[in-house]
């Protein structure tokens, strides 16, 4: 009987994957399919530690586990085709392999720039890191197209190496499909206190390249001159694989609330999964490593056969800009009222996000203790109501010690 469970994509949620089944007693093959050359590696530091040092992204884990837990890592490999009635998959390596479980956790890849863009750089894997460090070796005007976590924090990154940067993006404020206003109101005041020049609600935005290596983009009413032009607008879900299967996808791989597709032997988890979340309406995908661990857990316990709820994981986030931590807890989302708890001016502070008078996320500056606290709030599935927060004695803390279970 074959036993094997192949995991297409060696990121954080298909490494983790692997980890996880062979820690829960899984006997048989786990091959680790990858297409990159490095090891595992983490992708957070890229935007951060990676373009300020160069030091090498750390390794999800080190060559010697995948070794002693015996997962066949295949690097610079990649699934080409699936064959869902043989159970096998086809490698672009050539070699065919059969399964008794799949595991696509395959990520995503940059949405590219409108039109003839091939002179703007992105940023998701460490070949892209190394292709913006090896243009920065002196002073550069470089503009950043998307004022998004991506695109802010290679800004925060390149000021703190002394580059000029302005960063324009056509919606009216940073962070716009993320956070509050109140939390983006503030990320604005911090790139400007550090040199950033920011263009919301630029209008239209487009590149032109120049003959010297250097490029125009075109913002409603202005030209702006750049050495180096870099776009954070998103990605999209790597799901061709899965659409050439026959597998439903709606911007993402569709999952259930166990995480498995539409056939029962394939799994989809990380950024190119689409599921239901209690947290949210409707199909979401979450990027963020978090959600990458936890359902990669997840599947690993569903496999194995590990009585398990439907998925329901606190979805958290957190970015490093200019020395600050923004953290969040939920997803905001259709927020209707948003109420700041603390002092900006002190970088430091929670804004309390609500939706008809219930909390459906915290967004937190410098607040580790408010953040964790949060998280459990949400864990604890304990509704924390608008009237509740007005509370003239309100504190978080002991609103959990008041309202744990008993």
């Amino acid at each position: 009987m074959n036993d094997t469970i192949i995991i297409a994509g060696a990121g954080q949620a298909g490494t983790q994957a692997a980890i996880s089944l062979r820690d829960l007693g899984h006997a048989g093959r786990i091959v680790l399919v990858g297409d990159e050359t490095d090891l595992p590696y983490q992708r957070p530091p890229l935007s951060k530690t990676y373009l300020k040092s160069g030091a090498s992204p750390l390794p999800l884990r080190a060559e010697k586990i995948f070794i002693d837990k015996q997962i066949e890592l295949l690097r610079d490999v990649s699934v080409v085709s699936i064959d869902r009635s043989k159970r096998e998959v086809r490698l672009s390596s050539g070699q065919a392999e059969n399964y008794a479980y799949l595991i696509l956790a395959l990520g995503g890849s940059n949405r590219r720039f409108p039109g003839d863009s091939d002179g703007i750089l992105m940023l998701r894997t460490r070949s892209d890191a190394d292709r913006i460090r090896e243009r920065l070796s002196e002073p550069r005007r470089v503009v950043i197209i998307g004022a998004g976590f991506v695109g802010l924090e290679v800004a925060s990154s390149l000021r703190g190496l002394g580059h000029k940067v302005t960063v324009v993006d056509i919606a009216p404020r940073v962070l716009a499909r993320s956070v509050s206003v109140p939390t983006s109101n503030f990320v604005r005041s911090l790139h400007e206190e550090n040199g950033v020049d920011l263009r919301c609600d630029a209008g239209s935005v487009s590149y032109k390249p120049l003959a010297d290596g250097k490029a125009e983009v075109h913002i409603t009413g202005e030209v702006l001159l750049a050495d180096l032009v870099f776009a954070g607008i998103g990605i999209e879900p790597n799901v061709a694989l899965a659409e050439a299967a026959g597998l439903e996808t709606r911007n993402g791989i569709v999952v259930d609330e166990f995480l498995s597709t539409a056939d029962p032997a394939i799994f989809a988890i990380g950024d190119c999964a689409a599921f239901r979340s209690v947290y949210a309406d409707g199909l979401i995908r979450i990027e963020s490593v978090q959600n990458a661990v936890d359902q990669a857990k997840f599947v690993a316990a569903v496999i194995m056969g590990n009585k398990q709820a439907p998925y329901r994981a606190v979805p958290w986030f957190w970015s490093d800009q200019h020395n600050v931590k923004l953290q969040i807890a939920g997803l905001s989302g259709g927020h209707d009222e948003a109420i700041l708890r603390g002092n900006p001016e002190e970088k430091k502070f929670s804004v309390y996000c609500f939706k008809e008078g219930k909390c459906v996320a915290i967004e937190s500056i410098n607040a580790p203790a408010d953040h964790m606290d949060a998280r459990k709030l949400f864990a604890g599935n304990i509704p924390l109501t608008k009237q509740d927060f007005l509370e003239p004695d309100f504190s978080l803390k002991k609103f959990l010690v008041r309202n744990q279970p008993a």
